[in-house]
């Protein structure tokens, strides 16, 4: 009994220690200059801001530090105007490591984006493993766009699954009950089929946001609406998105700081500001709320089990 006490307090202490040092690591880069080795020296002056986009798009705010991440509409919002209200900021990379999201939050954060530039501040997004559906949705409205060649990028299309569990309900003997004020207020419910009726409104809801989508990059990429419909909403690698005309430019995300120095005047080795609107405490027990896989799922099925319309690359990032 003494034994497994003593095993058990040892585990404890490990797993407090542990916890103590992750505070300690956060606490001491929250509100630096987190300079990329570029540059970066003095403490005030003009400076490229770097805004985080991690894990799926979604409403509300980010969410995780432990397990998977989720890059809330709000908290993106509030650190992109942090950086239009700074006057120090010249320009702002978006770095980008997303399979996309909701269709409203990744149209919240680019509405922001628009408001940025139009103050003057420039914008490159650099992406990481996957910046892909929303993911891409944003990154379309920066001035530039840098890749790995390795970068799952693309998914330029839109979704709405549903299930049905009819089938399991008669096998366990359930029956639901509905009671709705007009023929499609349950519409997509997992309880029944979906109607003749019903899926052709759900593919005219796909439509209009791709429709959406195609003008966003059509516009902000100056492409033919046509290439991008022959994309076929397929998934691509940063070297074919480069020959698609989807990028800019092939690089890493120090090659991006290095642009969006030059862009916006301050040479190639800028001063760096990282933009982030939570605290320590938050970024560490944040992920306690739900992790992005929980969120992930909320996002595709509200609350009441009724679909929504994404903007969701379900392909993994392929590993070497």
């Amino acid at each position: 009994m003494k034994k497994r006490t003593l095993i058990g307090g040892i585990v404890l202490g490990i797993s407090i220690v542990s916890l103590l040092a992750a505070l300690m690591a956060v606490i001491a880069g929250v509100g630096r200059d987190n300079s990329p080795g570029i540059s970066g020296i003095s403490d005030v002056g003009p400076a490229v801001g770097v805004i985080e986009i991690n894990g799926t798009i979604m409403g509300g705010d980010s969410s995780g530090i432990f397990g998977d991440t989720s890059s809330g509409s709000q908290t993106i919002m509030s650190d992109l105007r942090a950086a239009s209200e700074n006057p120090d900021i010249k320009a702002v990379v978006l770095h980008i490591n997303s399979p996309g999201g909701t269709v409203a939050a990744s149209q919240e954060i680019s509405d922001e984006v628009v408001r940025l530039k139009k103050k003057g501040i420039k914008v490159v997004t650099s992406m990481g493993d996957m910046a892909a559906s929303g993911g891409y949705w944003v990154a379309a409205f920066s001035d530039r766009i840098v890749a790995n060649p390795g970068t799952m990028t693309g998914s330029i299309g839109v979704i709405i699954q549903t299930i049905n569990y009819q089938g399991l309900y008669d096998k366990l003997g359930l029956e639901g009950n509905t009671f709705k004020s007009g023929a499609y207020k349950d519409m997509g419910s997992p309880e029944r089929p979906i109607s003749t009726e019903e899926t052709l409104i759900f593919q005219s809801m796909v439509d209009d946001t791709f429709q959406q989508f195609v003008d966003v990059v059509a516009k902000n990429r100056k492409m033919d609406p046509q290439a991008i419909r022959q994309l076929n909403g397929r998934v691509l690698t940063g070297r074919q998105a480069l020959k698609a005309g989807l990028v800019d430019s092939l690089g890493n995300y120090y090659d991006a700081v290095s642009l969006a120095g030059e862009l916006s005047g301050l040479g190639s080795n800028p001063r760096v500001v990282d933009f982030a609107t939570k605290g320590p405490l938050s970024q560490i027990f944040g992920s306690l709320e739900g992790s992005a896989l929980d969120k992930a799922v909320s996002s595709g099925l509200n609350q009441s089990g009724l679909p929504r319309v994404l903007l969701l690359c379900p392909v993994a990032t392929p590993f070497q």
